[in-house]
């Protein structure tokens, strides 16, 4: 079976990221620099917005806009993944246990990833707001705010968010919001 993307020139995207086998290693302070390096580098060559992003200890999830007549974000996916990889082996090699089991290759990711191409208002916002609650789903915080590596904090400071959203509240997204 052939896999296909959809794909749409200067479209909204939803992303997941996974580590290979689902280590838990995306979080270390380290590896946190390196990741937002290897946004930094790719983002210098092939524009992109990020709307909301968040990064857990075994993946990540966010929301890209591309430029207008651009679709490229397998391109984009692949140069963030190899340079993270290849800084991550020679900079923090014995840390994060690159494992090389397949054909020989680093692996630290898992080949594929996610999308989902965003298709109205309603679903950035269900998809934004899966991204920031995403660390409480997993038990690693109480309340959005309290996990420090996302854009909740942004969305804060720019009056979208009370800093109290989420906190207490049990939120349950329809089928197919952030399927991982």
């Amino acid at each position: 079976m052939q896999y296909r993307r959809a794909r749409t020139a200067g479209g909204t995207y939803f992303f997941t990221l996974v580590t290979y086998n689902r280590r838990k290693f995306l979080c270390d302070p380290e590896n946190i620099v390196l990741l937002r390096v290897a946004f930094r580098y790719v983002m210098a060559r092939h524009p992109f917005k990020i709307e909301a992003i968040v990064v857990l200890p075994d993946h990540l999830h966010c929301i890209w806009t591309l430029p207008e007549g651009d679709s490229e974000f397998s391109t984009r996916w692949r140069l963030i993944k190899s340079y993270f990889t290849r800084k991550c082996d020679a900079t923090y090699r014995g840390r994060v246990s690159i494992s090389r089991e397949r054909k020989g290759e680093q692996a630290v990711w898992q080949r594929r990833f996610w999308e989902h191409q965003i298709r109205d208002e309603r679903d950035f916002i269900r998809h934004v707001e899966y991204i920031h609650y995403n660390p409480v789903k997993h038990g690693l915080v109480k309340a959005p705010r309290e996990w420090p590596y996302s854009s909740f904090h942004r969305y804060v400071q720019k009056g979208i968010y009370d800093a109290a959203w989420g906190d207490g509240d049990e939120i349950v997204f329809p089928v197919g919001i952030g399927s991982e």
